[in-house]
């Protein structure tokens, strides 16, 4: 199937805001497998994490310091395997 060179190019002029908008529902409507019981195994999850956090079992930091980690190592050289 073949769109419409009009049509991308309508689709291309839009806002950033307005096409990345359509970008997150058209891949959304990509997700065809979507697992019926996702949800409550995702809670059953957050309320594990919750426990252990409450417990002080794991420790916990602030986003903007993991994401400043996260920026760090992808701005470093990266090694090459010999």
């Amino acid at each position: 199937m073949s769109i419409a060179a009009e049509k991308v190019a309508e689709v291309l002029a839009l806002p950033a805001e307005e096409r990345a908008c359509l970008a997150r529902q058209l891949i959304a409507s990509l997700d065809l497998e979507h697992e019926a019981d996702a949800e409550a195994r995702w809670g059953t999850v957050i309320k594990r994490r919750s426990r252990e956090i409450d417990d002080g079992q794991v420790s916990c930091r602030p986003v903007e310091e993991v994401i400043q980690n996260i920026r760090a190592k992808l701005r470093a050289p990266r090694r090459q395997s010999s």
